[in-house]
């Protein structure tokens, strides 16, 4: 018995229900509609076109519907994708039941995170960063961390940040030279305008502000704000909107700025790491051991092979 769509391999036959995560409209070459639908459930996504829609075929399989699917896994650039011979609704189905989220509980989470912030020495590292938390916590602790490639999912952002200051401790245990105050602030943070970068966990875009600022330069933003209402002066405020700047570590991956302190060039390296794992293990939970996971695309479209071990 198959336990999702996340572990049907090339050449199964699919029969089961699957959330609409999301559906784009296209034109194929022929001038003729298609729907292009991101399908999920807990265990994983598989994309699917549908081709030769209606008008009303765009309403009711539209983002946060469930639908019944029969098709057959193909390999598609190296990527899985659903050839669907029938799909219909699936009115007696809920979305919620069906949406992909952390492995750790909302409150465990935010329990650590809370951990990390008061283990803070330095009172304006820590005021300004539990002033921003508070702020922005409701959306915190339910928002993804991405559209795609990582963490995109039902709170994905704060299990992100979990795993992330869960790293910080141990590098900042290992070279005492880093300030593990500045580190952590700048962990819990870096991603935090991504609550106003993306639209929520169901159906995931870009919001128009999003799209025109960026999460960086929102933080960015927000920190500036946040430490004059507070009146917190000092080279604190610098040095956390300096990691904001620079997380990303290259102009070309977003950063205006390249990590130019330790603490930064260290949250560059701890984001990049959670990332690349999470994306990782996702490709290789479904893999057969002794087999090659299909193509990572963030990953310069690498494949990774699972080990027999």
């Amino acid at each position: 018995m198959k336990k999702g769509i996340g572990y049907y391999q090339i050449g199964e036959t699919v029969e089961l229900a699957l959330l609409i995560k999301q559906a784009k409209k296209g034109i194929a070459s022929n001038g003729k509609p298609f729907l292009s639908l991101m399908m999920t459930d807990k265990t994983g996504d598989i994309e699917a076109k549908m081709w030769g829609v209606k008008p009303e075929d765009e309403s009711v399989y539209r983002t946060g519907t469930v639908i019944y699917v029969q098709g057959d896994v193909q390999d598609y650039r190296g990527m899985r994708q659903l050839r669907l011979k029938s799909v219909r609704p699936a009115h007696d189905k809920r979305a919620e039941d069906y949406m992909q989220s952390a492995p750790m509980s909302v409150d465990a989470m935010l329990e650590k995170v809370n951990e990390y912030l008061f283990a803070m020495d330095n009172p304006k590292i820590q005021r300004l960063t539990r002033h921003l938390l508070k702020k922005h916590q409701e959306a915190f602790l339910t928002s993804p961390a991405a559209v795609k490639n990582h963490h995109e999912y039902s709170s994905g952002l704060i299990y992100h940040v979990v795993s992330m200051l869960e790293l910080g401790r141990s590098f900042a245990e290992l070279y005492p030279s880093l300030n593990k105050d500045l580190l952590y602030g700048g962990i819990i943070l870096h991603d935090l305008a991504k609550v106003n970068e993306l639209t929520g966990p169901l159906g995931t875009q870009y919001t128009l502000e999003g799209k025109l600022l960026g999460h960086i330069s929102m933080m960015h933003v927000e920190i500036e704000t946040a430490a004059a209402e507070l009146q917190i002066e000092g080279e604190e405020i610098l040095l956390l909107k300096h990691m904001i700047l620079s997380h990303h570590g290259k102009g070309e991956w977003g950063s205006p700025k390249p990590p130019m302190t330790r603490e930064a060039e260290m949250l560059h390296m701890i984001d990049n790491i959670d990332a690349r794992m999470a994306m990782m293990d996702r490709a290789l939970e479904r893999t057969a051991p002794g087999e090659f996971s299909e193509r990572i695309f963030a990953m310069e479209q690498r494949t990774f092979y699972n080990p027999n071990l």
